[in-house]
């Protein structure tokens, strides 16, 4: 009867050796490939909006703000807002949002009212997240050293410098500008986050 692997046990011990090592390296080049393209599809706008709570109330808010339609034809998508670009807080806030699929599976937000009651405490989430960062996700677009100061109003100069004195970060401030601004108590400068520079 044949065997599903060739009889090695007359050649030298690394020729029986060779085999599983090339066996183990082929798996590992593939797994690492394929758990590269699952965090990248994970991140795309159609991955996103592929269920109805979001595709219905945020992606449709967001839709027509300066972060979608531009006079640059820059857009930030859904994961450019919402997950870290570096590689260890990425990899925490994919294990976080696989949580968050319980609300989508036990009907948590399947209806425009039950998405409102929540919309405050979701927010409070992003904007904790976003605090505790000092807002990088924004940072990783919008460069502060890069800004021009010309191309900005007087008033926005006045705020950014008292924004600066005061150790605030952009979600500080620039809160509800793609999405609708929710009902509640609290801005994300009175949650009292820390701010990790």
């Amino acid at each position: 009867m044949p065997t599903a692997f060739p009889d090695l046990s007359g050649q030298p011990r690394w020729r029986a050796c060779l085999l599983p090592v090339i066996l183990a390296l082929v798996a590992g080049v593939l797994g690492t490939w394929g758990f590269a393209e699952t965090l990248a599809w994970t991140n795309t706008e159609q991955f996103c909006i592929g269920c109805h709570e979001m595709r219905d109330n945020v992606y449709a808010e967001y839709q027509d703000t300066i972060h979608d339609t531009n006079r640059t034809g820059v857009r930030a998508t859904c994961a450019d807002c919402h997950v870290p670009h570096a590689t260890v807080p990425k990899l925490i806030r994919k294990a976080k949002a696989s949580f968050e699929l319980y609300g989508h599976f036990t009907g948590k937000l399947d209806t425009p009212e039950k998405f409102e009651a929540h919309r405050y405490q979701m927010a409070l989430k992003v904007w904790t997240d976003m605090r505790a960062s000092d807002s990088a996700v924004c940072r990783h677009c919008h460069v502060e050293a890069k800004m021009n100061p010309s191309a900005q109003t007087e008033k926005a100069l006045d705020r950014h410098e008292q924004g600066r004195k005061e150790g605030l970060t952009c979600i500080d401030c620039h809160f509800g500008i793609a999405h609708s601004e929710p009902d509640g108590e609290l801005t994300p400068k009175e949650l009292g986050v820390p701010i990790q520079k």
